[in-house]
């Protein structure tokens, strides 16, 4: 793994969170998993269970849709965390009209202080049309910057497309050979 923290993006589906587990498996770590979403409905539900299941036993989860700067920052030496994922944890901000920008602020000053390795995951949406309507591209924007953001301050920067990783920042690790 490299410091300070590593991002793997890619689009919805793509294998993402895969990635991100296998890099932390190999870290040899106490793997802790930050999970940002919030389940309103039984697909949602059941998607979230079929994460536990695949992750396995090992895993300690916290769930927390907005104070993943707190959970980060309290993450010890011998911790590797898996915040899964920054799309959820922006789209909880935006739609409870909170300073995108502050936010991200305090999520980086996080990142860049935590004594545990992060593995941060995020979606990839710039690559498809242009939404329909305004918060739907407000949301486009945002993410985007916040994935930008996120890539200049990481040092290892993943790709996944069909389940496959390709390196955009960083040497490759021996966990993706």
């Amino acid at each position: 793994m490299c410091s300070p923290f590593t991002l793997v993006l890619g689009g919805a589906s793509s294998g993402k969170s895969d990635i991100a587990e296998k890099l932390c498996f190999h870290s040899g770590l106490d793997r802790v998993y930050l999970a940002s979403s919030q389940v309103y409905d039984d697909e949602m539900r059941t998607k979230v269970e079929q994460h536990r299941t695949n992750r396995g036993p090992n895993w300690r989860t916290i769930e927390e849709p907005f104070r993943a700067d707190q959970v980060i920052l309290e993450a010890k030496a011998h911790q590797i965390l898996l915040f899964d994922c920054a799309t959820l944890w922006l789209t909880n901000h935006l739609l409870a009209d909170h300073d995108i920008a502050q936010e991200t602020e305090t999520l980086l000053a996080a990142l860049k202080t935590s004594l545990a390795q992060v593995v941060i995951v995020s979606n990839e949406v710039g690559q498809g049309i242009v939404p329909e309507n305004a918060l739907a591209r407000r949301f486009r924007v945002e993410q985007g910057r916040l994935n930008r953001r996120l890539a200049a301050e990481a040092g290892m920067v993943v790709g996944v497309m069909a389940g496959l990783p390709f390196m955009l920042k960083g040497d490759r690790p021996e966990a993706l050979t």
